[in-house]
C-alpha cells in the first residue's frame, strides 16, 4: 500500500492477446528530524504495472502530478541485456487503486468515491455533493 504521486504519465499500452497494460513511477516522500534536529527529507521511486480494466481506468484519469493510493504486489522481472548482463526490475502489480486529488485538479472533475479494482469498471461519480444531514449515522 503506497500513497504518491506520479513521476511521469502513464504509458497505456494492449499486449497481442488484446489485455491493456498501463506502467508508470510513483514518488513517495518520507520526513524525519535527525539527531540535530533538522528536518530531513527523502524521496522513494516505485514503478507501477496495472492491468486490462484497472489499466484503462489510469491510463484515461491520471497524469503525472496526480496523487493516488495504490495496493498492490511486488513481482521482480529478470532479463539479460544486448551486452549479455543479467538485470533486474521490481515492480508493484496494482491491484486497487484511489485517485486522491481533490475536485477540480486533474483532467477529471472528480475522484472516484471507491477503489477501482482490476476486473471492475467505474462509473463516473455524481455530481451531488453530499450532504452532512443525509448520512445516517
Amino acid at each position: 500500500m503506497l500513497i504518491g504521486n506520479l513521476t511521469r504519465d502513464p504509458e497505456l499500452r494492449t499486449t497481442p492477446a488484446g489485455d491493456s497494460v498501463a506502467s508508470f513511477s510513483i514518488a513517495t516522500n518520507f520526513t524525519w528530524k535527525s539527531k540535530d534536529g533538522s528536518k530531513q527529507e527523502k524521496a522513494e521511486f516505485h514503478n507501477i504495472v496495472a492491468w486490462r480494466k484497472l489499466a484503462e481506468i489510469i491510463g484515461q484519469y491520471l497524469k503525472k502530478g496526480s496523487k493516488i493510493y495504490i495496493e498492490g504486489r511486488l513481482q521482480t522481472r529478470d532479463w539479460e541485456d544486448q551486452s549479455g548482463v543479467k538485470r533486474y526490475r521490481t515492480e508493484i502489480i496494482a491491484d486497487n487503486m484511489i485517485m486522491l486529488d481533490s475536485k477540480g485538479q486533474g483532467d477529471y472533475s472528480k475522484p472516484a468515491s471507491k477503489p477501482a479494482q482490476a476486473d471492475e469498471q467505474i462509473a463516473p461519480p455524481a455530481e451531488d455533493e453530499i450532504n452532512v444531514e443525509d448520512i445516517p449515522f
